[in-house]
């Protein structure tokens, strides 16, 4: 479950990262954004990518993926949380310089050279989510963050087959 807030809860800042269950083990590796590069990091840069909630970290997936894949694919929800809360760099929407990189839509090597600064000065950066603008993304290099998260558990993700029903043959 995802930590609740204070008074009610602990706080605890916890983040989540949704992996076909063959890449499980390597969660954070940030193998994928060093072949390819993301949104926040170029081709060339270790970067593991998270959220805040296991709803954004799901939804950054099938963004890219699409419910079916996630209903047929075996895939792995991991969590882990940030020892330091401090070490966090909070990158507000003003913060951005180019409000358009927030939106869908091509990646900018502006905003991957945006992001490439930011994981050379902090440990792990918030960033606000491109596919649910009210949420939060966890960007972080494994080598630089190292020993500052943990320990992470792992389930087997388990897609609602409502966000993949079957299809309505035409009669």
């Amino acid at each position: 479950m995802t930590p609740l807030p204070p008074p009610v809860g602990s706080g605890a800042l916890v983040f989540w990262r949704l992996d076909q269950a063959q890449f499980a083990p390597t969660w954070d590796s940030g193998e994928g954004s060093w072949r390819v590069g993301g949104r926040w990091s170029a081709r060339g840069v270790r970067a593991v990518y998270a959220a805040l909630d296991p709803a954004t970290a799901i939804l950054e997936v099938a963004v890219h993926t699409g419910f079916r894949t996630l209903d047929t694919v075996p895939h792995v929800l991991t969590s882990a949380r940030i020892a330091a809360p401090g070490q966090v760099h909070v990158v507000a929407p003003a913060d951005v310089p180019n409000p358009a990189w927030l939106r869908p839509g091509a990646v900018s090597a502006g905003a991957q050279a945006f992001g490439d600064a930011l994981l050379k000065a902090y440990p792990f950066v918030l960033i606000p989510s491109v596919v649910s603008a009210h949420s939060w993304n966890v960007i972080f290099d494994p080598a630089a963050a190292q020993g500052a998260y943990g320990p992470a558990a792992q389930e087997r993700f388990v897609l609602d087959p409502r966000l993949h029903p079957p299809s309505v043959a035409a009669g």
